[in-house]
């Protein structure tokens, strides 16, 4: 059996969701059971994965074990970093304050605009000919 989770956190971002658990350890992280830095080779990745502990200077206080899925890898790290975000919120009233001030606890709304009928794509027309 699994340890104890001692904070959960929901992330979302496009269409991929990180299901997060934070435990007490000594700073590893791991994503769909494979160290975040092989999970995330681009630095850009990792180190937004690992943004919500550093504002906190939390990095060797917790281990972090995320199940992410959905979307591709730009929307998975963000996910990955609300979710860690929402999990330190439960921490104290101050972390969430920090993090809320830091940009980590809004959920990036922005995601693919559907295509319209008539219409190329979301916005693009079919070329317009005169005759």
């Amino acid at each position: 059996m699994a340890a104890q989770a001692l904070y959960r956190g929901t992330g979302r971002r496009k269409t991929a969701v990180a299901r997060v658990r934070v435990l007490p350890g000594d700073g590893k992280i791991m994503v769909n059971g494979r160290d975040y830095t092989e999970y995330f080779p681009r630095r850009a990745y990792q180190a937004s994965v690992a943004a919500p502990l550093r504002a906190l200077e939390a990095g060797s206080r917790y281990d972090v074990v995320v199940r992410v899925e959905g979307g591709g890898p730009t929307g998975q790290a963000d996910a990955v970093r609300h979710g860690i975000a929402r999990a330190l919120a439960d921490e104290s009233h101050e972390a969430r304050g920090e993090l809320k001030a830091a940009g980590f606890l809004t959920r990036d709304a922005r995601a693919v605009e559907r295509k319209k009928y008539g219409l190329k794509k979301a916005r693009k027309r079919p070329q317009f000919s005169k005759r």
